[in-house]
């Protein structure tokens, strides 16, 4: 009986892990930029782009591979950065669950 506590108590306490993780993830949002500025990027924790603005100077160049890398560079930066947040908050959130046996942190 005292087993099957514990597993349901385990059980609650990762249900309310996942659920505070996803909050985070919810309100997350990272930005990211390319060129010294002339491309950024606002992208959620769910990797979602939020927003992408470019620098009209961009534009007047003409130089479409140019944007094109711009683009491309802001966008993986910014995702390598929800990443990071992702690892970070999980290592923060995983030190307050006590399951016997698992060491998550």
């Amino acid at each position: 009986m005292k087993n099957l506590q514990q597993m349901q108590q385990m059980l609650k306490q990762v249900q309310q892990f996942q659920e505070q993780l996803q909050r985070q993830l919810d309100d997350l949002v990272i930005e990211a930029s390319a060129g010294g500025g002339m491309v950024s990027v606002k992208m959620n924790g769910q990797k979602h782009l939020l927003n992408v603005h470019v620098d009209p100077e961009v534009y007047k160049s003409g130089d479409i591979e140019m944007l094109q890398d711009l683009v491309l560079a802001a966008v993986n930066e910014a995702g390598r950065k929800v990443d990071e947040q992702l690892a970070s908050q999980m290592g923060s959130l995983a030190g307050g669950l006590q399951l016997p046996g698992f060491n998550l942190t």
